[in-house]
């Protein structure tokens, strides 16, 4: 039975990850954003309310944009080790009948 490399999967994952958050930021450019608003049912009717303003909208947009940096760092880091272990190894082929 072969050995899953659990690493990869991870990998793997976390590229699915940034790709995810770098379409988010992508598709709410900071210069863009307005304030969110929901209508709240009130006693007189519907009001307004602000649910999230332009400047909390940027700072998450900018803390993913530190978070994407940090992540993207680190699976480059861990596909170079990656990379450095399949040298190591060389690229021999194990026997079928030695698996």
């Amino acid at each position: 039975m072969a050995k899953v490399n659990y690493i990869n999967a991870e990998l793997d994952w976390a590229e699915t990850k940034l790709k995810e958050w770098q379409i988010y930021i992508d598709d709410n450019a900071i210069h863009e954003l307005t304030d969110r608003i929901e209508w709240k049912e009130m006693k007189t009717g519907r009001a307004p309310q602000v649910i999230a303003t332009i400047e909390a909208q940027g700072k998450y947009i900018q803390e993913m944009m530190k978070n994407y940096l940090s992540l993207l760092a680190e699976v480059n880091k861990m596909r170079e080790v990656e990379e450095k272990k399949k040298k190591a190894r060389g690229q021999a082929t194990v026997p079928h009948r030695m698996q």
